[in-house]
């Protein structure tokens, strides 16, 4: 995987909440709210299971790459970094839920 690419991708996230881009679809997000990310990644996420069900490599790549970058606007959104979701997969790890 590309070095930093989480930090990279959260750190665009979190810029244009603070840098405001004119027709960035990021801050279209942002604006939008909560609960219009909640259903982006969600719909994302069908998409994704859809393609994984029908074992299209290609699609599988695309949606997996919209579902990171809409879970990535979500849990900026909500205060949350990858970090922390690193941490929580570390502490599964130690714990022996591998």
């Amino acid at each position: 995987m590309k070095e930093n690419f989480w930090q990279n991708l959260y750190q665009m996230v979190e810029d244009r909440r603070k840098n405001p881009v004119i027709a960035s679809y990021t801050n279209y997000l942002q604006d939008k709210g909560d609960d219009y990310i909640a259903r982006k990644v969600g719909e994302e996420s069908i998409e994704l299971v859809i393609a994984l069900k029908d074992k299209e490599k290609a699609a599988i790549i695309h949606e997996t790459a919209d579902v990171i970058y809409h879970l990535t606007v979500a849990i900026e959104n909500m205060g949350i970094t990858w970090d922390e979701v690193a941490d929580e997969l570390e502490s599964r790890r130690i714990l022996g839920f591998h």
